[in-house]
């Protein structure tokens, strides 16, 4: 039985190291203010995320194609009166809104929608992204970018000067996962590729991604993968990411991003929030490891069922480094699970946090909880270390801080 007033003591100098150490946010879907409207930002933004849509059409008397066919204003309106009027706001989504609001200075008690959309009105994208970082004790994230998103494209071919904390990482999807769709565009843009593999196709598309790596400067490259993805099985999936992905990834020293565990439009109608969770088959991941183990590779997992085996799979191969809690993952009750599990099995060889937002000011509640948690789990395991005698110093609990909340990211991918 743990001392309370001394695990109450650990728990300060826990948060007291925290609260000191930088945090890069290794996977986000925010973008730097110079993509113009593709950074999301705002009450509205913030009320149209699909989390909280998904929840609304539980609740509410329209339909989705009806709700689709509402301007911006009219959808938020709907999930504030929803969510927020007509029921508490008890999910961890709704919360987080609430959790911006205070952290912003705004006055949750008033309810007042209106007094929140003038406020943020008169901020600046730069502005409220320079808060945002503030507030979140943020140092710097990664964006996750896309070649074949016609406007994001048209953004990195003007030369865009980008804020130096904001990162790329170059994602794969378009290419790999929906080849068929998009080998076309491939051959507009000058590229000799062919749908069946054949030809030139692999050589040109290695050239691509040369191009893109060398505009992009990614710190890795990504890929989400579906529960039903097995490997080696000489699929076109898996030859686009042996002989393309992972061979441009060792020429250029880069690491690997792989993300499995997603299902796609399970409900189409709910558009981005129509997706679903599967659990992955982890066998075909250790095979990819054990066959490249000179690259790198970030994994996380979208299934709960599938942490325990992934923290074994680490245990087992140092090429892997496990991050983050991702999208349905990222509620408390699961981050306080998974990052207990983390330490118990791995010490601190891991990423714990990622915080996969769409909406930038979403990153301050994504860490305050990312920071409780850490503090929570990190005492325990301090307090019990103690009780052996060992003793451990307030430099070495901020050494461990700064490993766990950004140097082991930067470290594993080679810039530290």
């Amino acid at each position: 039985m743990q001392d309370s007033a001394a695990l109450n003591d650990m728990r300060l100098r826990v948060r007291e190291a925290l609260s000191r150490v930088p945090v890069t946010d290794i996977h986000t879907h925010v973008y730097a203010p110079a993509f113009g409207d593709m950074l999301l930002w705002g009450i509205d933004e913030l009320l149209n995320h699909h989390y909280l849509i998904a929840e609304t059409l539980r609740w509410a008397d329209v339909t989705p194609a009806e709700f689709w066919e509402m301007d911006r204003r009219q959808q938020a309106d709907l999930v504030w009166k929803t969510l927020f009027l007509d029921h508490s706001p008890v999910s961890a989504a709704a919360e987080g809104l609430l959790e911006v609001l205070r952290a912003l200075g705004l006055d949750t008690a008033s309810r007042d929608l209106e007094s929140y959309r003038a406020f943020f009105a008169a901020q600046t994208p730069e502005g409220i992204v320079d808060r945002v970082f503030e507030c979140a004790g943020l140092e710097s994230l990664v964006m996750t970018n896309d070649p074949f998103d016609d406007t994001e494209r048209a953004v990195w071919e003007s030369g865009p000067q980008i804020d130096s904390r904001f990162h790329a990482a170059l994602r794969l999807d378009s290419l790999i996962l929906a080849w068929e769709t998009n080998y076309p565009r491939l051959r507009d843009w000058g590229y000799d590729v062919e749908g069946p593999l054949g030809g030139r196709t692999i050589p040109e598309v290695r050239r691509f991604l040369h191009h893109w790596i060398d505009r992009m400067e990614p710190l890795y490259l990504m890929l989400s993968l579906s529960p039903s993805w097995r490997f080696p099985d000489g699929s076109q999936l898996n030859r686009l990411l042996e002989e393309c992905m992972l061979a441009v990834a060792a020429e250029r020293g880069l690491p690997v991003a792989l993300m499995p565990g997603c299902r796609r439009q399970v409900n189409p109608d709910l558009r981005l929030a129509g997706d679903s969770v599967g659990v992955s088959d982890l066998a075909s991941l250790e095979r990819l490891l054990a066959r490249y183990p000179k690259l790198r590779f970030l994994v996380t997992v979208l299934s709960r069922e599938n942490q325990y085996e992934l923290n074994v799979v680490a245990r087992k191969f140092p090429n892997l480094m496990t991050f983050g809690c991702w999208w349905f993952l990222n509620i408390p009750y699961l981050i306080d699970e998974m990052t207990r599990m983390r330490v118990e099995l791995l010490g601190f060889s891991h990423i714990p946090h990622h915080s996969d937002v769409r909406v930038v000011e979403q990153v301050i509640p994504k860490w305050t909880h990312a920071r409780l948690f850490t503090e929570v789990v990190l005492a325990e395991r301090y307090a019990a270390v103690e009780e052996t005698g060992w003793k451990v110093s307030d430099a070495e609990i901020e050494r461990d801080c700064r490993d766990l909340m950004g140097r082991n990211f930067w470290r594993f991918i080679g810039r530290l």
